[in-house]
């Protein structure tokens, strides 16, 4: 069969699906990729895989901008022949939803890894978008032809509650999988060693870059020798971005040393002790909790929707309230101080991820909605 996979970036596909895309060229279905452009638009088809350019302003809230897209999307699927197009993040999901109906009732698998800024967010902008995009999904993912994929039950529990899909058409498949074998080692650490500790995530204001600066203030107060190291780059089109003069403030104040971006995870795994995500945010499952489970270091995040999929409290890493930057310069210290506990915690962490969140064991189930479906 011929499928699309479909998302907002080029970024989003190569660093999180192209494992799922290679797989299903080698199971013999033709695969088209399909973002806006980007530079990781050739290192899709460097890999073989067919990529389209996809006319979709990412941000864009113009009705007509949006239908005239969806008219271009729907047209798409009818020219190429498509048999199953297979959306990720809210706005491709639905899109995908919506043309594949008028495309002639295509098979369609929408794939929501995390609720984002429309659901979450608490200004007036997000309580008044919020009504209408559930009545959008309520409209596209209606239809024997559609399955929904969640990441967690909170996400679940949400679309259940609104009414957005039959329940029936929901499957939950937690995370979009990591290679665990790229992700084998951390820096062992010895008695009297600086504990170094690393936060990598977009430069959002949700995924708790302020708790871990300032976890970092009290920590530096105390006369601790912790390494806070922040890899990221700044998202300035986001409602949540920090900016990047706040970031090189903190710099210069010795509270963080920060990286920028980086493509090296594996590398830069190697070199630290432990993982942190004070996430605010409604989380699909963090991929980058996994793959730092995946290397056996110790993670501490918070008790939010998504990082309490991969983390239970005490037996495979520690939980703290979200928006709790004390909460959180306590479990640095607790892991900073007891090197035993470190390394229950990093090696339950290495465990879990081999035994649940493998990306073939993601693969063999989102096939298997295909196979559902088709």
């Amino acid at each position: 069969m011929r499928i699309v996979f479909f998302a907002n970036t080029e970024w989003y596909l190569y660093n999180f699906r192209r494992s799922l895309a290679l797989a299903a060229r080698d199971a013999g279905h033709e695969v088209i990729m399909l973002s806006p452009p980007g530079p990781y638009a050739a290192k899709l088809e460097a890999l073989g895989l067919r990529w389209i350019a996809a006319p979709m302003e990412r941000r864009s809230l113009n009705p007509l901008r949006e239908l005239k897209f969806i008219s271009w999307l729907q047209n798409l699927l009818v020219v190429e022949q498509v048999d199953l197009i297979h959306g990720f993040t809210i706005k491709c999901a639905v899109y995908s939803a919506i043309a594949a109906r008028f495309a002639g009732n295509r098979a369609c698998v929408s794939a929501v890894t995390g609720l984002g800024y429309v659901f979450i967010g608490h200004d007036l902008r997000a309580r008044m978008l919020r009504p209408i995009v559930q009545n959008i999904i309520r409209f596209a993912m209606r239809g024997k032809n559609v399955r929904l994929i969640l990441q967690n039950i909170d996400d679940l529990i949400v679309f259940e509650q609104a009414k957005m899909i039959d329940p029936l058409y929901i499957r939950l498949i937690r995370s979009s999988g990591v290679d665990c074998s790229r992700f084998s080692q951390c820096a062992v650490r010895i008695q009297n060693e600086p504990l170094r500790i690393l936060l990598a995530a977009r430069l959002l204001w949700d995924k708790g870059i302020g708790e871990y600066v300032e976890a970092a203030r009290i920590l530096k107060k105390q006369g601790r020798s912790v390494h806070f190291l922040l890899a990221g780059s700044p998202d300035p089109g986001n409602p949540n971005a920090v900016s990047e003069s706040s970031v090189q403030a903190w710099v210069n104040e010795g509270l963080i040393e920060w990286l920028g971006h980086t493509d090296d995870m594996p590398g830069l795994f190697a070199t630290i002790h432990a993982f942190i995500l004070p996430s605010a945010y409604r989380e699909g499952v963090p991929k980058s909790l996994i793959e730092a489970a995946a290397c056996g270091l110790v993670l501490v995040t918070t008790d939010a929707p998504g990082c309490r999929e991969v983390v239970t409290h005490e037996v495979d890493g520690l939980l703290i309230p979200i928006k709790n930057a004390s909460a959180l310069a306590t479990a640095i210290a607790r892991i900073d101080d007891d090197l035993d506990l470190a390394a229950k915690l990093g090696g339950a962490a290495k465990t879990k991820a081999l035994l649940e969140f493998d990306e073939k064991i993601v693969i063999q189930k989102t096939m298997a909605v295909y196979e559902e479906l088709l």
